[in-house]
């Protein structure tokens, strides 16, 4: 045979070796799926080491969220030999028929796959895995099992952990966990069946700088999967990081007043200190005991009664309501027409009823002294002056242009947009632009004398009590915030970036003592609207609103900041279906801020009053 034709034999014989393997591999991996199960077996050698989920403190280092060690009843089905499941559902206190239904229901949950090419379908579930039989039992429930597992072999328990919650305060705030889904576990591989996720709240948004990072510990088994040693002594391993810890800027105590002052009513109250934007305290009423959701247990038997309460106290009120702000928006509109030019701290307008209605005081002769009195007709007036400034001949055009420029006001205070703070489930409330009221009226057809009622935060405006709070660091501030923000520090390293950069207003630092003068006013003058506000050593600076509601009564609504000359506290207070601002809102906002500054209370009969008070039905719109 020539040189020529042994070079043909040859490619042939490499050709059909490689097509051999091919076919193999083929089959290997597409049609025989006992070797797909074999790669999972190789891979329960690879063993992850869950880290300690970081807990969660107060700005005063108070621990307010902890891992608990709970166990689980393990099992392996490759080592339950001799199993006696009548012994077992006795130990138990169940029925046989019951544990054998729940090993069908585990094997059913790990679900199955299809093979597409063979046309068969193979169940997920492996006897040399190890799967718990029963989950999230307590330490006396596991000792009252441990002592006989040595008769069942193949069962064995497993310590894990779940949150626990010393304070029975800040449950829209901190959220809850709960088991991971199919599809999260498919678009994260950190997670696998029964681990636990962050569901709501600062436990969902925080989820990966809490959950850490897995370590992994590569063991070498015997053929009966019994665990001999290390993998290569452990060279290719890697140690797990714990969760980063969180510290709130909370104060877990004012946090668990503000709670208490608002049992039996519907509402909010939010603080923020406003030299930093952290959140002290953020009250969504009514309440729940966020014990009531720690681990599967709970969470099916207390969520679907939380869920349909009609009272809905897993709605975040403080960052999903969206209420028209009613008075207090009227500082905001008083700064905006001195930074537009079109009054002055010392512009006056009569008190003209016709116009709208007002309660009876003194002409407003200045800014101050429209605060003081809240003047709806005096803010009508400056309203008008902004939107209407006379760009354009023709007075629909001219409205357009006033109003754009008035959106982009209320935007650098934050309002109509989201506030880009640390937790999910925030809404951006609603200020009315050009484009809003064209769809309503259409293009060129419509002027102030059709969106008036905006001027003292009725009407189409909505606020969240967020937005609410943070007008009154804006004013303390004079003229600049912080994000409000619930996390102080992570892991000792401060909060995420974006929220230590400063964020100005439109309106110059020179127009607001004015604005300020009045809120002082407000509490501490005769003719304010918010005497009962009113500290003996403390001076409060605040607003009342008193908000129109078409499903009920109005609410009560207060702003507030303290002390004066130095703000460490900034508030909003808003009670549903309650009336005057001055009435309700006001004093429960001072006694916040007496509680928060100097840790008691001087009136005690005012505590009283407002504790006591009862003020919630069940009826609720969510508006």
């Amino acid at each position: 045979m020539n040189t020529e034709s042994r070079k043909y034999v040859i490619i042939v014989f490499i050709f059909l070796v490689g097509i051999s393997y091919v076919i193999r591999l083929f089959y290997m991996q597409i049609l025989d799926e006992s070797w797909m199960l074999r790669a999972q077996e190789i891979a329960e050698k690879r063993k992850e080491i869950t880290p300690n989920r970081g807990a969660i403190f107060d700005r005063n280092n108070k621990q307010i969220v902890s891992n608990k060690v709970y166990y689980n009843l393990m099992f392996v089905e490759d080592k339950l030999h001799n199993f006696d499941a009548n012994a077992f559902a006795k130990m138990l206190g169940w029925t046989k028929e019951q544990v054998l239904a729940r090993f069908e229901e585990i094997k059913k949950g790990e679900g199955t796959y299809y093979n597409r090419h063979s046309k068969k379908r193979t169940s997920n579930y492996l006897k040399s895995r190890a799967y718990p039989f029963l989950k999230e039992l307590t330490l006396d429930e596991i000792l009252k099992i441990a002592p006989f597992l040595d008769k069942f072999p193949g069962f064995y328990e497993e310590a894990t952990s779940m949150r626990s919650y010393p304070f029975a305060n800040g449950a829209n705030i901190l959220g809850y966990l709960s088991e991971v889904t199919g599809e999260e576990i498919k678009k994260d591989r950190f997670y696998k069946p029964a681990n636990n996720i962050g569901r709501t709240g600062l436990e969902r948004y925080y989820e990966k700088e809490l959950r850490g990072r897995k370590g992994i510990k590569y063991v070498v088994a015997s053929a009966m999967n019994n665990t001999i040693q290390p993998y290569a002594n452990g060279k290719y391993d890697t140690v797990s990081k714990p969760g980063a810890n969180l510290i709130l800027g909370i104060d877990i105590s004012l946090q668990a007043y503000c709670e208490k002052l608002m049992q039996n009513k519907k509402g909010c109250i939010v603080s923020i200190e406003p030299s930093s934007g952290e959140i002290l305290s953020f009250v969504s009423a009514p309440s729940f005991d966020p014990n009531l959701l720690i681990g599967k247990r709970n969470i099916s038997q207390n969520y679907p009664k939380l869920n349909k309460d009609p009272n809905l106290p897993l709605y975040p009120r403080p960052l999903a309501s969206e209420y028209p702000p009613g008075s207090i928006f009227k500082l905001v509109q008083g700064l905006v027409g001195m930074q537009e030019g079109v009054i002055t701290e010392n512009t006056g307008f009569p008190c003209n009823k016709s116009m709208v209605g007002c309660h009876g005081h003194a002409m407003a002769t200045d800014i101050p002294k429209a605060v003081q009195y809240s003047c709806n007709p005096y803010f009508y007036y400056v309203m008008k002056k902004i939107i209407q400034q006379g760009k354009k001949k023709n007075t629909f055009a001219d409205a357009e242009i006033g109003l754009a420029k008035w959106v982009k006001y209320m935007n650098s205070f934050g309002l109509g947009i989201k506030l880009q703070t640390d937790i999910t489930g925030i809404k951006k409330g609603l200020i009315p632009g050009p484009a809003f009221y064209d769809k309503w009226y259409g293009h060129h057809n419509w002027q102030f004398n059709s969106i008036q009622s905006i001027s003292i935060g009725q009407g189409e405006v909505k606020l969240t009590p967020l937005q609410m709070a943070n007008i009154a660091v804006i004013i303390a501030n004079k003229g600049w915030f912080y994000t409000p923000h619930f996390v102080k520090s992570i892991s000792g390293k401060g909060p995420l970036e974006r929220l230590k950069i400063k964020n100005y207003t439109m309106v110059e630092s020179k127009y607001f003592p004015a604005v300020i003068e009045g809120m002082r006013r407000v509490v501490n003058e005769p003719g304010g609207t918010a005497n009962s506000a009113k500290l003996t050593d403390i001076i409060i600076a605040g607003k009342t609103g008193t908000v129109q509601n078409p499903h009920g009564k109005d609410h009560s609504v207060f702003i507030a900041f303290a002390p004066l000359d130095n703000p460490k506290i900034a508030i909003a207070v808003f009670i549903e279906n309650s009336g005057f601002g001055g009435t309700w809102a006001a004093p429960t906002a001072s006694l916040v801020i007496e509680k928060y500054l100097t840790g008691k209370i001087t009136n005690e009969s005012k505590e009283k009053r407002i504790i006591d008070a009862k003020l919630s039905n069940i009826e609720i719109e969510r508006e």
